[in-house]
Formats: C-alpha cells, structure tokens, sequence
C-alpha cells in the first residue's frame, strides 16, 4: 500500500510511490507531473495541474513546493503563468519545414531555438479539413506543438508533432542588389545576381539608402515598358569600404557573421586550461606547419624512428591538436553558435570563423612557446607505410616552433634560416623521413589522385585584386595532408573500437547513372572503364595515368571530378571512396569546423580523458547534427565561389574588348562555359553568337557541333576569346570566340555519325525505327 506523506512532516515528497492513495486521493509522482505538462502545454498552471489530479487542500500546498523545487532545479520554467520543461518548444511556435521523411510526412524545426543542443525536429500534421493551401518544404508556419509519443521518441522520430494554424506569406521577390545614385539624381538597384535585371526606385521607396549600400529591396510588377521598378525594405551595409565584395555573399547565403553579445562575453570569461586530466608533454619539440599568412594554428607534428627491433624502419608520429573542447562545452552560448555556422568561411578579403577570436586566434591557437591544452595521437608505422597502433592523450604542450609551408621545405631543400637551422636535425628531417614512410602506405591505397591546381587571390590594401597565384604544391604541404589523413583514420578506428557514437566524414562512390555518363564520354575517347566490378579510385587513376601529357589531360581530369559524388558528414559509416579508406572522421580542424568538435568530445568520452566529452543528448541528435554542418559546408563553398567570382570580374571590368586565353569548363544547350586558367574565373558565351552554323549539343562528348559542318568545341579545349561585357557585383562576364570550331577527335566524330544515321533511320517513312 503506497504511504500518503503530509505536507507538514519531514519527509521529501519527490521520493513519494508512484500514488499515495488515502481515502481516494492520491499524489501524482513527479514523472506523472512531468507527463502532464508537456502534454498538455496550454493547461500547466498551478491551478490546471491541481484540478487535473483533483488536489486539494494540503495536498494543492505540497503541489506548490513540488513545482518550485522543479523550477528550483532548472527542471521547468514559467512562461505567462504557464510551466514548461526547459528546453521544450513553447506551446504555439514559429516553424521552417525543411524536408519530409520516409512515408512523407513534412519536418520542421523551430526558426528561432535558444536552447541547449540543435533544434529538435517535429513533424507536421496537416488538417483533415482540407481548407486552405496545404504547406510544404520551405514554407514558414505558426504551428501548435506537442510531445511525440515516447515510443516514436525511442526508435529515433522526431520528438515532437505540430499541427499548422498558419502559413506565412512568402516574400519569395526580395532580392539583393546595391543602390546606385545615376548623375540626374535617380535611383537605380544594381542586380547581385546574374539573371537578375536592373531596378528603379522611386524616391519615395529609397528607404534612407545611399549609394553604394546593399540593400534588399521588393521588385514591384514589371511594366510593359522600361526596367521594373522596386521599393528598398533594409539597409544591409555600405560596399564603400574594404571588405565589401564578401558582404554580398555572406547576406546572399545568410551567412552568421557577427557574434551575438552573449557569445563573446562567454568567449571572455574563459580562463585558460590547466593541468588537470593532462599528460606534460611541453618537453616534446612539437612544430606547427602552416601557410605564411595563417591566423590561427591548430595542429602540430613531430616524428622520430621507432627504436622498437620488432619494427625494422619503422616510425612514430605524433600529431596534436588544439584542445577546442576544453573551452566550448555542450549546450553553452558559444556551443550552440559554433553549430549554428557549422564552419569558418574563408573569403579572399576577410575570414567568417566558427568561434570568436578569444578562442580561435588565442587559447586555442597553438602559438610558438606558450602552453596550449591539445589532444594529441601516437602513430607508429612500419617501413611500409601501415599503421601498426596508435594511442589518443590529452596533454599541454608547448609549440618549438611556428612555421610556414616554404620556410619548412626550404630548410630540407638546403636552405635554412635562423629558426629552421638549429632544429633541422632534430626536427624537420625526421619529418620528412617519417613522410617517406607514410607516402609507400598512401601509394600502397591508391587514393584518387586528380590533377587539378588551386589558384589563390591576393588582394591590395583596398581590397581590390592585385593577382591571381597558383601556388606552388610543396612536399610540406603533402607531408601535413598525410599525417592528417591519418590521425583522422585513428580517431574514427578508436571511437568504432570503443562502439561511441560519431560522425563520420563519408564519400560515397559514383552513383551508377555518373558511372554510366563517364563511361560513355570516355569511349568518345577511346578509353574504357570496366563494368560491373565496384569501383575503386585506382581505376580512375590508370585512365587518368594514360592521358597524362595529352591533350586533352585537363579534360579527363575535369570529367573525372565530375562524376564523384559529394563528400559530407554522416553518423552511419559507408567509408571515404576518394582516400579509399574503409572509415574517416574529421579531427585535425576543431578550430574551424564542427565535425571535428564532435569528435574530439567523443574521444575524451571513450575514452575517459576528463570533462567536455560527447553527452547523451548530443549523441541523439548527431543525425540532425550532420544535415545541418553538411549544409553549411556547401553554403560555404558556394559563398566562397561567388566572392572570387565578383572580384574576378570587378578586376576586368576596365579590359572590355581585350582578348585572353582561355578553357572551356562547361558545356551546356544555350552556350559554352569558359574560365580564364590566369585568373580561375568564369564567364559565358551564348550559343547564338558562335556563327552561322546550327549547333547540336552533346551531352555524351561534352560538346557543341555544327550539324552542317560537324566541326565544334569540346570540354576543357584551349580556346582565345574577347571580353564584352561584365557585371562586377553579380559576378558576370560575357566572352565572345574568337577561335573558329575545329574537325572533333576521331572517335567522337564517328560517334556523332552513328547518332546522325540513327537519327535519319527513325525519320525515314516505314522504318521500323520510328517513332509511334
């Protein structure tokens, strides 16, 4: 028989039984209590709760301090006279659908979430009614929420439902574009984006803009004569000052790029790390290798021969990383907009990065003879480049050194300098020896090896271009990239080993119908790829060994990237096809990118390394987690891309009608791609102004050919152009060819006569090939 505790005695009334029946009544737990408001969000007053479990008397005072021991204990909180979970989504709530599930139905997440951990998820009940427009995927709602059954929480759905009481009006015609003052005083919004025309505004829609901001402005309807006009509904900022061409993009993507005030004053009040949970390891000459011009440092290396005689030619390699979850723990200000950005964006002109500077270019930044918290991975290697065991530590290490890419190779390269001289011994040449080691086990997998130099921007003092590099591909750069790989594969082996939940970095092979496109176009070539055996990159690697020196290398190479699948973060593992390794998590960058955050807090969990590890919350939502960090990757990328884009074309906005050298990147029905391998960038030439031929496009052989005289052009053919015209601030240049079309290769030749024939076949009265 349960025992009724009165609200007089002593006795604690959260260590009730589940009822304490007498005389009928009895004293709901505090899980039953707990049930209730969430299930019903909209009656969980104090008088709601006492009249629901029909209290009275003492009974409703023991209530009263039940529910202020809760609140007491950050387990609920009062809203308007109403008590909820902490955490939970209010009652009537804000939501974006981002998706629909397996059976369909749509998935929301809150617009605004200020609590602890990602947003939850909820899935959308619609209304059998059937009034009104029903939502769908990006549409923005005002919905009622409610708890998901605790079963459907268990097997991994969503953890709430809604049921939509609104839709917002879109405001699908805002646009960006930057406000000009023309000589007669008008008005006029120059477009950001390339399809995007030019805008008018009157004066009595200019909003308080002035020339050269960005603004955002609402299109009003076309009329049937002039450019449309428009009225501006916010300033986003001045594009007169340095820094101004990443602006568009960081509002066009709706890239976080200024840290809440609470986030920067947590990021402040963040004492340095000690000791404690640590291994003294700030004896070990620990170096960091980066580019000269590098802000923050977040790895560092070292390496020496394995003494061990069972390991004949062996090596040990120590990689140690910034100790980024010693500062950034789970649910706090700076956690949830660490994940909120997903990553830092480098633009040529500024960086938008994931943590505050505090953090980023300070106490996690493994600076040259300053104590720096890190975690750090012992790799021991054959002679032949297998790694043979590894070890994780949380240390406090103490950098020997800090030095850029060309420095460190110069000084193997014969040429030291005051600081690389006393450690060259020492130091750099185990390094390298070590690199030695690992490049026979990265020869030995056979990752995909592609051929495709990166160009860098530097920028004058204004911001504007002064040169497009390519920089030259060091040893040290290879060197850093190897021992990354592979503490990168240590870390995702030692959380598998030690069954924690994780996300990995995942790279699925090429979809079948990629496969199929890429074999067709290679035979255009007179280059196979074998069916039905899976795929693996040594098989690209051989066609991309045999067309190097050729022609058309820089086409196979650009086909070739073409048909792999995008990289991204996962918690279920189907391997890296590009590295060609059976499993692969992000570690090395915890400064700049979530993923590897996540990690680091799994490691110090499994293994039992101190506070800051992965907690159980965290590990339920590491599916959302992976969506939204995927996410913002790509928006990065393509921020990143429209930014050089813009600066590009500002560059040569002054060089109308010069001629250049260029490549043909991209082959499409309405006209040709073409990029400048000077500068990296692109612009387009339209069909139409190719000559007096009519040309047919080929998607097989990438390419455009006269239907009377078969002659063309191919992808990634060599080609001379004049620029006529640029629209700097949306990243836009039109090219005319001045390069005549050329006979296609041989067998791209007979392939377009064997569609020709096939083509006449069908159109022929009684063939057999006709259409019906």
């Amino acid at each position: 028989m349960a025992r009724r505790i009165s609200a007089t005695t002593h006795g604690d009334p959260r260590t009730a039984d589940t009822t304490a029946k007498v005389k009928g009544d009895y004293r709901p737990s505090r899980d039953e209590i707990l049930r209730y408001i969430a299930e019903n969000p909209d009656r969980a007053g104090k008088r709601d709760i006492a009249k629901a479990f029909a209290l009275r008397g003492p009974d409703r005072i023991w209530l009263k301090d039940l529910l202020r021991d809760l609140q007491d204990e950050g387990v609920l909180t009062k809203e308007r006279k109403r008590l909820a979970r902490v955490g939970a989504l209010p009652h009537v709530t804000v939501l974006d659908i981002f998706d629909r599930d397996a059976n369909g139905v749509l998935l929301a997440r809150p617009t605004e979430h200020t609590a602890n951990g990602p947003p939850p998820i909820v899935s959308i009940r619609l209304s059998r009614s059937g009034g009104g427009p029903a939502p769908g995927i990006g549409d923005r709602v005002l919905a009622k929420t409610f708890p998901a059954d605790d079963t459907n929480v268990a097997l991994g759905g969503p953890a709430y439902t809604g049921r939509v009481m609104k839709i917002f009006e879109k405001r699908t015609d805002a646009v960006l574009g930057v406000f000009r003052v023309l000589q007669d005083g008008s008005f006029r919004i120059e477009p950001v984006e390339r399809r995007q025309p030019e805008l008018i505004v009157d004066k009595e829609f200019q909003n308080g803009a002035k020339n050269g901001d960005l603004v955002e402005v609402e299109p009003a309807r076309a009329s049937r004569y002039g450019l449309p006009r428009a009225k501006v509904l916010n300033v986003l900022g001045s594009l007169t000052s340095e820094k101004a061409v990443s602006m568009i993009a960081i509002h066009a993507h709706d890239i976080p790029h200024v840290f809440p005030a609470d986030v920067i004053a947590e990021a402040e009040a963040v004492k340095p790390a000690t000791m404690a949970n640590r291994e003294d390891w700030r004896e070990l000459p620990l170096v960091t290798i980066d580019p000269a011009d590098a802000k923050d440092h977040d790895d560092a290396v070292f390496a020496t021969p394995d003494l061990d005689e069972k390991n004949p030619g062996g090596v040990v390699v120590t990689v140690a990383i910034a100790d980024v979850a010693a500062y950034v723990r789970y649910g706090t200000a700076l956690d949830r907009e660490a994940l909120k950005r997903g990553n830092s964006v480098y633009f040529p002109d500024r960086v938008v990065p994931m943590l505050p500077e505090r953090i980023s270019n300070d106490l996690c930044s493994l600076r040259e003879g300053q104590d720096r918290p890190a975690l750090a991975v012992r790799m021991t290697f054959s002679a032949d480049g297998r790694k043979v065991r590894h070890s994780f530590h949380r240390i406090m290490m103490k950098s020997a050194a800090k030095l850029a890419y060309p420095q460190a190779q110069a000084a193997i390269d014969g040429v030291p300098d005051d600081k690389t001289g006393p450690i060259l011994d020492a130091v750099l040449k185990p390094l390298w020896d070590a690199y030695a080691v690992l490049k026979r086990g990265r020869d030995g997998r056979q990752p995909l090896e592609l051929d495709l130099p990166e160009r860098k921007i530097l920028l004058k003092p204004d911001g504007t271009v002064d040169r497009v590099v390519v920089p030259e591909r060091l040893d040290a750069h290879k060197l850093i990239e190897e021992f990354m790989i592979q503490a990168n594969v240590a870390a995702a082996e030692t959380l598998e080993a030690k069954k924690q939940a994780l996300v990995y970095r995942t790279h699925d092979a090429p979809s079948l119908a990629k496969q199929e496109s890429l074999r067709e176009f290679l035979q255009t070539l007179g280059l196979s790829l074998a069916r039905g055996a899976q795929m693996r990159p040594a098989q690209f690697n051989g066609i991309l060994e045999r067309v190097r020196g050729a022609d058309n290398e820089g086409l196979v190479n650009e086909v070739v990237l073409r048909s792999q699948s995008q990289a991204e973060y996962s918690p279920k593992n189907i391997g890296h096809f590009g590295l060609n390794l059976n499993r692969y998590a992000h570690f090395t960058s915890p400064i700049r990118r979530y993923a590897d955050l996540i990690v680091h807090r799994g490691l110090i969990a499994a293994l039992g390394l101190g506070p800051g590890g992965l907690t159980q919350e965290e590990e339920a939502r590491l599916e959302d987690v992976s969506v939204l960090i995927s996410g913002t990757e790509r928006r990065a990328m393509a921020a990143e891309r429209d930014t050089v884009d813009r600066l590009i074309a500002a560059y040569l906005a002054e060089r109308i009608d010069d001629r250049f050298d260029a490549r043909i990147s991209g082959v499409t029905k309405s006209g040709l791609f073409v990029q400048l391998p000077q500068y990296g960038a692109d612009g387009f030439i339209p069909v139409s102004t190719l000559g007096g031929d009519y040309y047919i496009y080929d998607e097989t052989a990438r390419s455009l050919y006269g239907e009377r005289s078969g002659k063309g052009y191919q992808l990634a053919d060599r080609v001379e152009v004049r620029l006529v015209e640029v629209a700097p601030m949306a990243g836009a240049m039109r090219f005319e060819m001045l390069t005549d079309p050329k006979p296609l290769p041989g067998s791209v030749r007979s392939f377009h006569k064997a569609k020709g024939r096939a083509r006449a076949s069908q159109s022929r009265p009684g063939s057999r090939g006709r259409r019906r």
